[in-house]
């Protein structure tokens, strides 16, 4: 198979998750969460080539996603980038839509560690393959995941 056919197979499997990943990360705005997507899978050609395969690739992109996210949030820490509802579209907001936007501001006040973790369990990876993308050990995501659920729960309700 060629490495363009490769891409694409990889690209068309992986685009969705990490389109949903980087929304979790930049608290839903959608034009920015694009380019970041974009960005993933410009260093995900660039370096498929020394993908050793230690790893399932979706692991190994997911890596790639968190830090590129990360290092957008860092770039950008200055600026704010939560969702803001104009005063006038209130009304026509569905009680979903707020409770979505609600939740990704909530997620949005987790350390960046604890908002990898859950955004990776909202996108339903097993928590073993969280553990080997965050680097920590599998008993400690079951717990942070408890916690933080716990937290976002206390979060949601209070605002």
């Amino acid at each position: 198979m060629s490495k363009k056919l490769k891409f694409q197979k990889i690209y068309d499997e992986n685009y969705p998750k990490v389109i949903r990943l980087c929304l979790g990360y930049l608290s839903g705005n959608e034009a920015l969460a694009q380019d970041m997507a974009q960005e993933v899978f410009i260093k995900v050609w660039q370096y498929l080539k020394d993908f050793r395969g230690d790893s399932n690739i979706s692991t190994w992109i997911y890596r790639i996603t968190v830090n590129t996210c990360l290092q957008e949030l860092r770039k950008k820490k200055n600026k704010s980038l939560k969702i803001e509802i104009a005063s006038n579209e209130a009304s026509e907001v569905s009680e979903i839509e707020n409770q979505f936007a609600s939740m990704y501001r909530c997620i949005d006040k987790l350390s960046a560690e604890n908002k990898s973790i859950i955004l990776l369990e909202l996108e339903g990876l097993p928590q073993k393959e969280i553990a080997e993308v965050i680097g920590i050990n599998h008993s400690a995501v079951r717990t942070r995941i408890h916690r933080i659920k716990d937290q976002l729960s206390k979060c949601v309700k209070n605002e």
